[in-house]
């Protein structure tokens, strides 16, 4: 047999195992992502998928952030290569309005160059006493980099104690682009420890912790592929 077409079978199931794994990878949350993309045509359509800002689920440790659908959670994959590594909190209203609070106290900072973002150092993770962690909130901000962060926390603001309820600011619509917004919402995630006692890369959800029992609800895409997480 000619050694092309040898390479055909293989090159047929190489295609075939590709596509299943594209496939079961990111059929992952579609059925969360329609139900999404249908409740942006109308907020307002269905009010029992909103959670409130300051709810606390059963006995969780971490209060609720903000007011909004929870559209997008944890190791959800909208494409190739990509693991989100938090939650995004979609509150339906325009840039400005809907105000964002800390789940958990900790120590604030903001470093200087930070349009939308603070990141909190909590030295004592309450699901593991004795590790540190740190909370991480963005998007507070404009298409064009105006701040909607709370003016307690200036840019270059570094280890303010703030409580569990804290004004942090609003949610915006900043992705660094001018001409690429993102919908209005919040991007809140655990970030991990680095030996020195920084926060590591929040782009990569391996430097990035499971939110689900910290705020009580299904917020991992790899056990919840489907449902909007609420509070039972």
């Amino acid at each position: 047999m000619p050694r092309r077409y040898i390479f055909i079978p293989i090159l047929l199931v190489a295609i075939l195992t590709a596509g299943l794994y594209l496939f079961f990878t990111y059929r992952r949350g579609s059925a969360r992502t329609l139900q999404v993309f249908d409740w942006f045509r109308d907020p307002f359509s269905h009010p029992e998928l909103m959670m409130t800002a300051e709810t606390r689920c059963a006995d969780a440790p971490f209060i609720f952030p903000t007011d909004g659908l929870v559209g997008f959670i944890w190791d959800d994959s909208f494409r190739p290569g990509h693991c989100h590594q938090g939650i995004d909190i979609f509150a339906g209203t325009e840039v400005g309005v809907t105000p964002v609070i800390a789940a958990y106290p900790g120590y604030l900072t903001r470093m200087a160059d930070w349009k939308s973002s603070v990141i909190v150092r909590v030295p004592d993770d309450p699901l593991q006493p004795g590790r540190q962690i740190w909370l991480y909130y963005t998007h507070m901000a404009d298409q064009n980099g105006a701040s909607y962060i709370a003016s307690d926390f200036p840019a270059g603001a570094k280890e303010m104690f703030i409580e569990a309820g804290t004004l942090l600011g609003y949610q915006g619509n900043y992705s660094g682009d001018p001409n690429n917004p993102v919908g209005v919402h919040l991007h809140f995630s655990i970030v991990e420890n680095d030996p020195l006692g920084n926060f590591k890369n929040e782009l990569d959800i391996d430097n990035t912790y499971d939110p689900s029992p910290y705020l009580g609800l299904p917020l991992n895409a790899n056990t919840n592929p489907d449902t909007i997480p609420v509070c039972e």
